[in-house]
């Protein structure tokens, strides 16, 4: 029976093109100015300095803003980008640059599942705090009140089994009793090793081709949240 379900983020709630036409060119354009204001904050200093010591012990700002513009182009998963992308974003958030687009079908089945008080968490490559912005200001409303808890990668890399047991582990649930929905395969491959069930959201509008037969690997596959029947 499922006790609770644990939902990525970019491709499954929500559009992929948001983040990649919309949130990453903000951040690299505001990169420059975010870090000579807020750079001496030592919250933004600790990933300033692990950005630094990644690249190679790099000395000026200046250069470890030119290294975070090069994965945001590369489409890194790196902990101190997404934690210093989050702190960017929020002021985009705030100031009502943008809202973030949430599928309406998602949006529905959350609130619906959440009503029949099904705890639900997020699992994304972006920052706890990035997870929470997205949702506090979405198209559809703040919807993190939906959500008993947040995962980020620095519980593990979400292609990494062990990354959904200490989830799992954390929520305080057998693996088997948790589904988890995503886009990415991959992902999925490592949840079902871990012992979660699963399904594959593969939204036509995020992909065009469909992932069928031996492209889905054997997950449950649906094109929208309105057709995910929970496991029993």
């Amino acid at each position: 029976m499922t006790r609770a379900i644990v939902t990525d983020i970019e491709g499954t709630t929500s559009s992929i093109s948001f983040v990649r036409d919309v949130l990453f060119p903000y951040a690299r354009r505001a990169l420059p100015g975010f870090v000579a204001t807020h750079g001496h904050e030592p919250e933004v200093r600790r990933w300033l300095d692990a950005v630094a010591v990644e690249a190679g012990g790099l000395c000026q700002d200046a250069m470890i803003v030119e290294t975070l513009q090069g994965w945001i182009d590369q489409d890194r998963k790196h902990t101190a980008l997404k934690a210093l992308q989050g702190m960017v974003w929020e002021a985009g958030y705030r100031n009502a640059d943008f809202t973030a687009p949430i599928y309406p079908d998602a949006a529905q089945a959350l609130q619906r599942w959440h009503d029949l008080e099904l705890p639900l968490y997020v699992y994304s490559s972006g920052s706890v705090p990035a997870q929470k912005l997205f949702f506090g200001h979405s198209d559809a409303g703040d919807l993190t009140g939906l959500f008993s808890g947040w995962f980020d990668t620095e519980i593990g890399g979400k292609r990494e089994a062990t990354s959904y047991a200490r989830i799992a582990e954390a929520i305080g649930l057998a693996p088997r009793e948790i589904l988890f929905l995503s886009d990415v395969v991959e992902e999925l491959d490592a949840a079902r090793a871990a012992g979660l069930h699963t399904v594959l959201v593969d939204r036509p509008e995020d992909y065009p081709e469909p992932r069928l037969e031996d492209a889905a690997h054997g997950h449950t596959r649906v094109t929208g949240f309105q057709e995910i029947a929970l496991p029993r």
